[in-house]
C-alpha cells in the first residue's frame, strides 16, 4: 500500500484552491469520529415506509403488485446523517419528484451510516429479499476513510453488482461515483475515481460520476462537520441523481 493509502480520507469533492483544501483537510479527524465512532449514530432509515399491517390495514392498498421499487443502497450520505428529519435526505426528495409526475414508484432508503463496501456485501442478500426494480449503489467513500486497499473496494463493489444481477436479473442498477480529496496524491485520487467508471463500463450500468457534484466542499451546503449535506445540499444531490434516474423511469 502506498503512503497515500495509509492516510485517512474524508468525504468531500476535489477542491480547486489551496485555501479551501486546507480548510476541508481540517475535517479529516472529525469525519473519522462520525464514520468509525459511536454505533448509536448508525441507523438504517427508510423513505416513504408503509405502516405495519398490524397498525394500518391499508398497507395492501399502498403497495400493490403494480408498484415498482427504487432502493437506495448506501452509507451516511444516503441515510441522511445529521438531518433532523430523514425525509429531507435525497431519497425522500426523489420520492417527491416521482410523486409529482404521478409515477408508481416507491423509494426505499437503505442507507447505513459508516457503511463500507464490505458491510454492503454482507447485507446485500438480505436486502434483496424484497422486490427491487431499480438499485442505486452508493458505497465506497468510507473504504477510503479507513484505508481499505482500492483493489478490495473494487472487488466488493463488483460482488454487490454480481449478486444483484444474479438474484434479480431484471433489476436496473445505477452506480454512484465518489471523489476523494486531492491531498491524497493525484495517482491515488485518480485510481479511486476510476474504480466507479470502470465498473459502470464493465457491467453496462447507468452511472452518476460524482453523487456530491456541486455539494462536496461547499460550506453552505454541508453541515458543521463539513462533510454531510444540509437539507439544501440533499436537494442538489437529488437533482444529480434525478438526471440519471428520470430517463429510466419515464421511458
Amino acid at each position: 500500500m502506498s503512503k497515500a493509502q495509509n492516510n485517512h480520507l474524508h468525504l468531500i469533492s476535489p477542491i480547486s484552491t489551496m485555501p479551501k483544501l486546507l480548510k476541508f483537510c481540517y475535517f479529516i479527524f472529525t469525519l473519522l469520529l462520525f464514520s468509525c465512532g459511536n454505533d448509536k449514530a448508525e441507523k438504517t432509515v427508510e423513505t416513504k415506509q408503509v405502516k405495519e399491517a398490524t397498525n394500518d390495514t391499508e398497507q395492501n392498498d399502498v403497495i400493490t403488485n403494480d408498484t415498482k421499487t427504487i432502493l437506495c443502497f448506501g452509507d451516511s450520505i444516503t441515510a441522511g446523517m445529521g438531518l433532523e428529519d430523514s425525509n429531507d435526505a435525497y431519497p425522500a426528495v426523489l420520492q417527491q419528484k416521482i410523486d409529482a409526475l404521478g409515477l408508481n414508484y416507491t423509494v426505499i432508503n437503505s442507507g447505513l451510516s459508516g457503511e463500507t463496501t464490505s458491510g454492503g456485501k454482507n447485507r446485500i442478500n438480505w436486502i434483496l429479499n424484497q422486490k427491487v426494480d431499480i438499485f442505486l449503489l452508493e458505497l465506497g467513500a468510507n473504504d477510503g476513510l479507513r484505508g481499505v486497499p482500492l483493489s478490495e473496494t473494487r472487488a466488493n463493489l463488483q460482488t454487490i453488482i454480481d449478486v444483484v444481477q444474479k438474484k434479480s436479473p431484471k433489476t436496473t442498477i445505477i452506480l454512484a461515483g465518489m471523489e476523494l480529496p486531492p491531498n491524497m496524491g493525484q495517482d491515488y485520487t485518480n485510481e479511486f475515481r476510476q474504480i466507479f467508471a470502470d465498473l459502470a463500463e464493465k457491467n453496462k450500468l447507468a452511472f452518476i460520476p460524482f453523487i456530491l457534484k456541486d455539494v462536496g466542499g461547499v460550506a453552505d451546503l454541508n453541515q458543521d462537520d463539513g462533510i454531510h449535506p444540509t437539507v439544501e445540499g440533499h436537494k442538489i444531490v437529488a437533482d444529480t441523481v434525478w438526471d440519471v434516474l428520470k430517463p429510466i423511469i419515464t421511458k
